[in-house]
């Protein structure tokens, strides 16, 4: 499992993209078509992620370079337990069930906002994966308490300037060989000075779209 991870990261390493040390993070601007679904229930999940770009219901999301990045990396890492802070209206969580449906794992999503988690709620059910999603409303940094481990992967995308407390709370949670995901890590120096100066972390920057830390956790 980990020779496996270890080669996709060396994929996502190949694609074109500069440290966010050296200054220069490229931001490309491309047309990225979905994945070919291999089922019906892949077919639904992608169906719903359409209508939501279509009705603009993705409420600063992830664009879909990075959800293609997150699903493949979940599927790649056998992942059974995911952990996200953000939950927006679904669509990033609907990326990872694409995976979850094929590992037969459960989604912990965080949502401060009510409407947001509400609307949520219905893209989940739409999609036919509300079984495999559990959507905790409130702030996070509280709400956190109520995970627990071992996660096989986290995800933070929030809008707030610091990540750092969250990859603090979430990192005795990840499992050895777990990951963690920070989203426009380029807005977040703090956080990429943390995983990128922390012996037990792996950390490779990954510049499609708006650009993930993708951290592995080694031991």
């Amino acid at each position: 499992m980990v020779k496996r991870l270890a080669a996709v990261i060396c994929v996502l390493l190949a694609i074109p993209f500069l440290a966010l040390s050296q200054g220069r993070v490229p931001r490309e601007s491309y047309s990225s078509s979905p994945p070919l679904a291999k089922n019906e229930a892949e077919r639904r999940i992608l169906a719903v992620l359409a209508e939501m770009v279509k009705l603009h219901q993705t409420y600063e999301s992830v664009p879909m370079a990075d959800g293609k990045a997150l699903s493949l990396l979940a599927e790649t890492a056998d992942a059974k337990r995911i952990a996200e802070i953000g939950t927006g209206t679904g669509y990033s969580g609907l990326w990872f069930c694409l995976a979850l449906e094929g590992t037969g794992g459960h989604l912990t999503t965080f949502e401060i906002n009510h409407e947001r988690a509400m609307l949520a709620r219905k893209h989940f059910q739409e999609a036919g994966v509300g079984k495999l999603v559990t959507i905790v409303e409130g702030n996070a940094h509280q709400t956190i308490s109520r995970l627990k481990g071992p996660i096989d992967l986290a995800f933070i995308d929030t809008g707030e300037a610091s990540y750092v407390d969250y990859l603090n709370k979430l990192l005795p949670l990840v499992r050895p060989g777990g990951l963690i995901l920070a989203h426009t890590p380029e807005t977040h120096t703090d956080y990429v000075k943390a995983v990128t100066t922390n012996p037990d972390l792996e950390t490779i920057l990954y510049m499609q779209g708006r650009g993930l830390a993708v951290t592995l956790k080694k031991r």
